[in-house]
């Protein structure tokens, strides 16, 4: 099992983290579409992992993909772990925490911009700051 920045035990997890938090970071839940406070989120600022607080995207890379999750074109370099996801009998790549290790979202190939990417994150996943 790889070795992060930040680790701690399921129970330190627990009293961090909300419920919510807890169940996406570490148990790689999704929360329902349309429901997360940065779905449709776009002020200027940085969105940092809710576990660590290491920083994940830059307010710049945010766009409206009308998917029901906020979406990014791109990552802070060196923030995301890329990982092969087939649950759900499906192929898709999760996307991490590099510092401590929590679920952020998937990435897929869609996106509108130049980088085609769509960053698919899960609010309770997420914190913002100005």
């Amino acid at each position: 099992m790889k070795k992060y920045s930040v680790e701690k035990s399921e129970q330190e997890w627990k009293e961090q983290l909300s419920e919510e938090q807890f169940r996406i970071l570490r148990q790689k839940g999704t929360e329902a579409p349309h429901t997360g406070k940065y779905n449709l989120h776009f002020e200027d600022g940085k969105y940092k992992c809710a576990g660590c607080g290491n920083v994940l995207f830059e307010s710049e890379a945010k766009f409206n993909s009308n998917c029901g999750w906020p979406s990014f074109d791109q990552s802070v370099e060196g923030s995301i772990e890329y990982i092969q996801d087939t649950s759900f009998g499906m192929i898709r790549t999760e996307i991490l925490c590099s510092n401590c290790g929590g679920h952020v979202g998937h990435v897929f190939d869609d996106g509108p911009t130049e980088t085609g990417q769509r960053y698919c994150v899960n609010s309770a996943s997420i914190e913002f700051n100005q």
